[in-house]
């Protein structure tokens, strides 16, 4: 089950919501855990256990490490964590691609095991990993009660797509929340924005980015330049959307209910440098990777080679982080690299058009990289041929520049390509602020403001719910130039 499914929609979040509401307060945790375990159950309930142990065994371990006298036993339970954590996250999302890679190497083994990978497990891990780190620290104190760390390991709110919730930033919010009518009225509208970027826009770009880059089929090769260029701009357009929206969805129900989770992307298609992108860009995993990873390393505060080191370690466990597959490990040190290069050679030279250019390009790039698992695809080798290269073709190296086909996609889906870019600016929250000064001076505006503030969330939420109901839907191919 995933936010932008109409049974989550209308059947899971309003009983859900109804629930909630009716209980008194002191149930409203518990309410809250029930509905976390049945959503995280939904899709397998063996996985159920997984979940638990993980919390079990972080909940006993942080119990363990707050009550020992000497840093050196404290250290034990730390790296016994580490090892119990990310040994199982290791089993499930990486063994057989490691089994695979010797197999292909050695001829052995014979049989890989088909491991499916449990929902959310790498941000539960991450999750469960800070909290107990942050104990080993000092900066929070271990939580007595299991079944309220269980609680903020399950959040159903952010366990599909993050954002990764610090325990600090919501460790008073699990026994000390009342939401506001600011908040509500806030967590819905977020939510029903949330919705209606992932129904309407991300999905739309996600079906011309598969039009235009038939990955599996054999027309992917013979494609022609503009094909690749604008296919691998809806797939740009399409991460983000989609990505954000989940945030946008889970930090709106959060908000529903009294938690106040963190941002998790600030526009990083505004980006001025690849370091500028990866502060806009799931903020909650750059920060997890900067204070868990990086900074222990010795951060930027060591030699040049012990910080180049750093930066390849990071970069290396954020590709892998995101995929068990090559193509993410070189998509993390492609990333790696520019960060390298703008820190002893860019600098702070580029003019701000010209950066903003830089910085763009190197993310559009990179997103082939991680678009394209299979090598063979991306460089369309054909029985160890090697015709031509998408990554040439995107340069108009061999074959066509255009056909009939990407142009009437293109002038199909023009007006959803000029939504899509207004949607990942900050356009949007620079009018809805111009809009809320002009009502402060003006009674006309105020009114007009405040209908429309009711509507918009009842609107988005009708527009969604159109899209989810349809699986080809796109209520963008009605509007052609």
């Amino acid at each position: 089950m995933v936010f932008s499914s109409l049974v989550f929609l209308f059947v899971f979040l309003t009983i859900h919501l109804i629930v909630y509401a009716v209980v008194a307060d002191r149930y409203r945790n518990a309410v809250l855990l029930v509905s976390s375990l049945i959503f995280y159950s939904w899709g397998g309930p063996q996985y159920l256990l997984l979940l638990v142990g993980d919390t079990f065994a972080s909940w006993l371990f942080a119990r363990l490490i707050e009550r020992s006298d000497t840093k050196s036993s404290k250290r034990l339970w730390l790296i016994a964590e580490c090892v119990v954590l990310l040994g199982l996250l290791g089993i499930f999302k990486y063994l057989a691609w490691v089994l695979s890679g010797f197999q292909a190497l050695f001829g052995v083994p014979e049989l890989i095991p088909e491991i499916i990978l449990p929902i959310g497990i790498s941000f539960y891990t991450f999750q469960l990993i800070s909290y107990v780190v942050d104990v080993y620290r000092g900066e929070i104190h271990a939580q007595p009660v299991f079944w309220k760390l269980l609680l903020y390991s399950s959040l159903f709110h952010q366990c599909i797509a993050g954002p990764i919730v610090r325990y600090e930033t919501v460790q008073d919010e699990i026994d000390h929340r009342q939401p506001s009518r600011t908040d509500i009225y806030y967590g819905v509208r977020r939510f029903c924005i949330g919705l209606a970027k992932k129904a309407v826009l991300a999905n739309s770009c996600a079906a011309v980015a598969d039009q235009l880059l038939p990955i599996g089929s054999e027309t992917l090769f013979a494609q022609p330049t503009a094909a690749y260029l604008l296919g691998m701009l809806f797939f740009a357009l399409q991460i983000y959307l989609d990505f954000s929206a989940y945030s946008d969805m889970a930090i709106g129900m959060g908000r529903m209910v009294g938690f106040h989770y963190l941002e998790n992307f600030n526009y990083p298609y505004m980006c001025t440098s690849v370091q500028d992108f990866w502060r806009r860009w799931h903020i909650s995993l750059s920060s997890f990777f900067r204070d868990y990873v990086y900074i222990p390393l010795g951060g930027s505060r060591c030699s040049r080679a012990l910080y180049v080191r750093n930066i390849f370690i990071v970069w290396f466990l954020t590709g892998m982080w995101h995929g068990a597959s090559w193509n993410y490990i070189m998509w993390g040190v492609y990333f790696g690299l520019f960060l390298l290069l703008e820190k002893f050679v860019i600098k702070d030279r580029l003019p701000k058009v010209a950066a903003h250019i830089y910085a763009l390009a190197v993310v559009y790039f990179g997103w082939i990289l991680f678009h394209f698992e299979n090598f063979s695809e991306m460089l369309c080798v054909v029985n160890g041929v090697l015709p031509h290269s998408i990554l040439l073709s995107l340069f108009g190296v061999g074959g066509t520049f255009t056909n009939l086909e990407v142009h009437t996609a293109f002038v199909t889906n023009a007006f959803l390509l000029i939504v899509s870019i207004i949607a990942c600016t900050s356009f949007g929250k620079w009018l809805h602020g111009k809009m809320f000064q002009m009502a402060k001076r003006n009674d006309a505006m105020l009114m007009a403001y405040s209908v429309l503030e009711a509507i918009t969330p009842v609107l988005l939420l009708i527009i969604a719910a159109i899209a989810l109901s349809g699986d080809s839907y796109n209520p963008f191919i009605y509007f052609r130039f």
